[in-house]
Protein backbone atom coordinates (compact mmCIF):
# COMPACT_ATOMS: atom_id res chain seq x y z
CA UNK A 1 0.00 0.00 0.00
CA UNK A 2 1.36 3.43 -0.82
CA UNK A 3 2.44 5.77 1.58
CA UNK A 4 0.44 8.98 2.41
CA UNK A 5 2.30 11.93 3.73
CA UNK A 6 1.06 13.98 6.03
CA UNK A 7 2.35 17.72 6.01
CA UNK A 8 2.26 20.74 8.42
CA UNK A 9 1.87 24.24 7.93
CA UNK A 10 5.56 25.91 8.61
CA UNK A 11 5.33 29.10 6.89
CA UNK A 12 1.79 31.44 5.95
CA UNK A 13 3.42 31.69 2.70
CA UNK A 14 4.00 27.36 1.97
CA UNK A 15 3.60 26.29 -0.95
CA UNK A 16 1.50 23.21 -0.12
CA UNK A 17 -1.32 24.37 2.16
CA UNK A 18 -2.41 24.24 5.77
CA UNK A 19 -4.41 21.59 8.29
CA UNK A 20 -8.05 23.00 9.52
CA UNK A 21 -8.27 24.98 12.49
CA UNK A 22 -10.11 22.95 15.09
CA UNK A 23 -12.55 25.95 15.72
CA UNK A 24 -13.52 25.44 11.73
CA UNK A 25 -16.96 23.93 11.48
CA UNK A 26 -17.30 20.61 11.00
CA UNK A 27 -15.33 17.76 11.20
CA UNK A 28 -11.40 18.71 10.75
CA UNK A 29 -9.82 17.40 7.41
CA UNK A 30 -6.27 17.03 6.91
CA UNK A 31 -4.25 17.43 3.60
CA UNK A 32 -2.47 14.38 2.53
CA UNK A 33 -0.43 14.14 -0.79
CA UNK A 34 0.05 10.86 -2.71
CA UNK A 35 1.44 10.39 -6.36
CA UNK A 36 1.55 14.17 -6.42
CA UNK A 37 -1.95 14.79 -5.61
CA UNK A 38 -3.53 16.37 -2.99
CA UNK A 39 -6.61 15.30 -0.98
CA UNK A 40 -7.81 15.20 2.74
CA UNK A 41 -8.41 12.66 6.06
CA UNK A 42 -9.76 13.00 8.93
CA UNK A 43 -8.71 11.96 12.39
CA UNK A 44 -9.52 8.69 12.00
CA UNK A 45 -6.81 8.35 8.83
CA UNK A 46 -9.61 7.80 6.55
CA UNK A 47 -9.74 9.27 2.82
CA UNK A 48 -12.30 11.93 2.55
CA UNK A 49 -11.63 13.34 -0.28
CA UNK A 50 -9.18 10.94 -2.93
CA UNK A 51 -6.39 12.94 -3.97
CA UNK A 52 -6.66 14.73 -7.10
CA UNK A 53 -6.01 18.38 -6.65
CA UNK A 54 -2.37 20.00 -7.87
CA UNK A 55 -2.15 22.18 -4.59
CA UNK A 56 -4.21 22.64 -1.27
CA UNK A 57 -4.12 25.21 1.05
CA UNK A 58 -5.95 23.59 3.64
CA UNK A 59 -9.52 24.24 5.54
CA UNK A 60 -10.26 27.37 6.84
CA UNK A 61 -13.93 28.88 7.90
CA UNK A 62 -15.32 26.09 6.31
CA UNK A 63 -13.78 26.50 2.66
CA UNK A 64 -10.11 25.46 1.42
CA UNK A 65 -8.22 27.48 -1.75
CA UNK A 66 -7.33 24.55 -3.83
CA UNK A 67 -5.68 24.32 -7.43
CA UNK A 68 -7.62 22.10 -10.52
CA UNK A 69 -6.16 22.62 -14.09
CA UNK A 70 -3.80 25.56 -13.04
CA UNK A 71 -6.42 27.88 -11.38
CA UNK A 72 -7.34 28.13 -8.04
CA UNK A 73 -11.15 27.95 -6.18
CA UNK A 74 -12.32 27.09 -3.42
CA UNK A 75 -14.04 23.18 -2.07
CA UNK A 76 -16.04 22.21 0.86
CA UNK A 77 -15.42 19.57 3.13
CA UNK A 78 -17.38 16.89 0.56
CA UNK A 79 -14.49 18.20 -2.10
CA UNK A 80 -17.25 20.36 -4.30
CA UNK A 81 -16.55 23.09 -5.95
CA UNK A 82 -18.09 26.08 -3.96
CA UNK A 83 -16.48 28.51 -5.81
CA UNK A 84 -14.57 27.52 -9.17
CA UNK A 85 -11.04 27.38 -10.37
CA UNK A 86 -10.50 30.76 -11.97
CA UNK A 87 -7.70 32.94 -10.52
CA UNK A 88 -4.27 32.75 -10.68
CA UNK A 89 -3.57 32.30 -6.56
CA UNK A 90 -5.33 32.40 -3.42
CA UNK A 91 -5.32 32.78 0.25
CA UNK A 92 -7.76 31.56 2.88
CA UNK A 93 -11.15 32.47 4.43
CA UNK A 94 -10.42 35.39 7.23
CA UNK A 95 -13.22 37.33 8.24
CA UNK A 96 -15.49 35.89 5.54
CA UNK A 97 -13.20 37.45 2.92
CA UNK A 98 -10.50 35.63 0.85
CA UNK A 99 -7.77 37.21 -1.37
CA UNK A 100 -7.57 36.54 -5.13
CA UNK A 101 -4.87 37.38 -7.18
CA UNK A 102 -6.28 38.00 -10.74
CA UNK A 103 -2.44 38.33 -12.81
CA UNK A 104 -0.76 40.71 -10.79
CA UNK A 105 -3.82 42.13 -9.11
CA UNK A 106 -5.35 41.12 -6.10
CA UNK A 107 -8.93 41.19 -5.20
CA UNK A 108 -10.99 39.89 -2.56
CA UNK A 109 -14.30 37.69 -2.43
CA UNK A 110 -16.60 36.45 0.08
CA UNK A 111 -17.81 32.81 0.08
CA UNK A 112 -20.12 32.90 -2.82
CA UNK A 113 -17.27 34.14 -4.51
CA UNK A 114 -18.80 37.31 -5.14
CA UNK A 115 -15.69 40.13 -5.08
CA UNK A 116 -16.47 42.47 -2.64
CA UNK A 117 -13.18 44.17 -2.98
CA UNK A 118 -12.47 45.21 -6.80
CA UNK A 119 -8.59 44.39 -7.91
CA UNK A 120 -6.25 46.97 -7.90
CA UNK A 121 -2.49 47.07 -7.83
CA UNK A 122 -0.21 45.97 -4.04
CA UNK A 123 3.35 45.46 -4.00
CA UNK A 124 2.21 42.56 -0.93
CA UNK A 125 -0.95 41.98 0.88
CA UNK A 126 -1.26 40.19 3.97
CA UNK A 127 -2.77 36.75 4.44
CA UNK A 128 -6.08 37.29 5.52
CA UNK A 129 -8.27 40.09 7.62
CA UNK A 130 -7.89 40.17 11.30
CA UNK A 131 -10.43 42.50 13.32
CA UNK A 132 -11.47 43.63 9.72
CA UNK A 133 -8.63 45.36 8.87
CA UNK A 134 -5.70 44.08 6.35
CA UNK A 135 -2.26 45.37 6.07
CA UNK A 136 -0.97 46.29 2.39
CA UNK A 137 2.27 47.34 0.84
CA UNK A 138 2.43 49.93 -1.84
CA UNK A 139 5.62 51.68 -2.86
CA UNK A 140 7.46 49.68 -0.79
CA UNK A 141 5.26 50.99 2.59
CA UNK A 142 2.61 49.30 4.59
CA UNK A 143 -0.96 50.86 5.63
CA UNK A 144 -4.03 49.15 6.17
CA UNK A 145 -7.53 48.63 4.72
CA UNK A 146 -11.16 47.64 5.96
CA UNK A 147 -13.79 45.02 4.33
CA UNK A 148 -14.85 47.37 2.03
CA UNK A 149 -11.61 48.35 0.93
CA UNK A 150 -11.34 51.76 2.20
CA UNK A 151 -7.65 53.20 3.26
CA UNK A 152 -7.79 53.20 7.39
CA UNK A 153 -3.95 53.81 7.70
CA UNK A 154 -2.07 55.28 5.04
CA UNK A 155 0.97 53.07 3.35
CA UNK A 156 3.71 54.93 5.00
CA UNK A 157 5.17 52.53 7.79
CA UNK A 158 7.79 50.53 6.80
CA UNK A 159 6.34 47.37 9.07
CA UNK A 160 3.02 46.45 10.28
CA UNK A 161 1.88 43.59 12.40
CA UNK A 162 -1.79 42.02 12.37
CA UNK A 163 -4.75 43.73 14.78
CA UNK A 164 -5.07 42.13 17.80
CA UNK A 165 -7.49 43.49 20.88
CA UNK A 166 -8.22 46.42 18.47
CA UNK A 167 -4.62 47.65 17.94
CA UNK A 168 -1.80 46.95 15.64
CA UNK A 169 2.12 47.66 15.66
CA UNK A 170 3.94 49.53 13.23
CA UNK A 171 7.47 50.88 12.41
CA UNK A 172 8.59 53.94 10.63
CA UNK A 173 11.65 54.61 8.72
CA UNK A 174 13.53 56.29 11.61
CA UNK A 175 13.23 53.34 13.59
CA UNK A 176 10.32 54.50 16.13
CA UNK A 177 7.65 51.77 17.00
CA UNK A 178 4.11 52.85 17.36
CA UNK A 179 0.61 51.31 18.18
CA UNK A 180 -2.17 52.35 16.44
CA UNK A 181 -5.78 51.94 16.77
CA UNK A 182 -8.31 50.77 14.10
CA UNK A 183 -8.83 53.89 12.34
CA UNK A 184 -5.21 54.62 12.11
CA UNK A 185 -4.63 56.72 14.41
CA UNK A 186 -1.53 56.57 16.52
CA UNK A 187 -1.93 55.64 20.19
CA UNK A 188 1.37 55.21 21.47
CA UNK A 189 4.96 55.80 20.42
CA UNK A 190 8.10 53.67 21.61
CA UNK A 191 11.39 55.64 21.21
CA UNK A 192 14.46 53.47 18.97
CA UNK A 193 16.79 51.55 21.53
CA UNK A 194 13.85 50.55 24.06
CA UNK A 195 12.60 47.29 24.28
CA UNK A 196 10.78 46.52 21.52
CA UNK A 197 6.90 47.02 22.17
CA UNK A 198 4.85 43.93 22.55
CA UNK A 199 1.96 42.44 24.66
CA UNK A 200 4.46 40.68 26.58
CA UNK A 201 6.89 43.46 27.18
CA UNK A 202 7.08 45.15 30.75
CA UNK A 203 6.53 49.17 30.05
CA UNK A 204 6.81 52.02 33.04
CA UNK A 205 4.79 54.25 31.38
Amino acid sequence: MKSITIALMIGIFAVAGFAQKKDDKGMPLFWIREDGKYGYIDKAGKVVIAPQYENTMGFNEGLAATKKDGKYGYIDTKGKWVIKPQFDFTYKFSDGLAMVRIGKQYAWIDKTGKTVIQPRDYDEVAQGFSEGRLAVKKDGKWGYIDKAGRTVAETKFKKASTFNGGVAQVETDDGMHHWINAEGKIIWSQKPGEKKAGSGSHSSH
